[in-house]
């Protein structure tokens, strides 16, 4: 006769007042914690690379000039955009293209207004084609 004979064959015990526990939650309470709220997430942000803006030349700058005052003359005209988007975090940024249907042009605020409501600031164009 061993010592457990009296509790060896009962059934096991389950609460009627909390509910049971799945396996994948009672797995957690045995995972490591992370000690460092956050340091993951920056060492992802601090490794993101960005690109830095190019100056455009005084070459560069008349032909697109150029091309404006073209499709200024032609409005609803479809182009594509290339663009210097800055970044919010960190210094530098991203080209962008983006191809829409061009609604106004103006001059003073040196904005370009697509149809799709989206604003483009002229200075940030880095190139434009049709």
């Amino acid at each position: 006769m061993s010592k457990y004979d009296d509790i060896i064959n009962l059934p096991h015990h389950r609460s009627k007042t909390h509910p049971h526990m799945p396996v994948a939650d009672r797995a957690a309470q045995f995972a490591p914690f992370a000690a460092l709220t956050g340091y993951g997430a920056a060492i992802d942000e601090t490794s993101r690379l960005t690109d830095e803006r190019a100056e455009l030349s005084e070459e560069m700058l008349a032909e697109l000039d150029g091309r404006l005052s073209e499709i200024a003359a032609q409005p609803g005209k479809t182009v594509t955009i290339v663009r210097f988007v800055a970044d919010e975090k960190k210094s530098g940024g991203r080209y962008v293209r983006t191809k829409g249907v061009i609604k106004k042009i103006d001059v003073y605020k040196r904005m370009i207004f697509l149809e799709s409501g989206e604003k483009i600031a002229i200075d940030d164009i880095y190139g434009l084609s049709d």
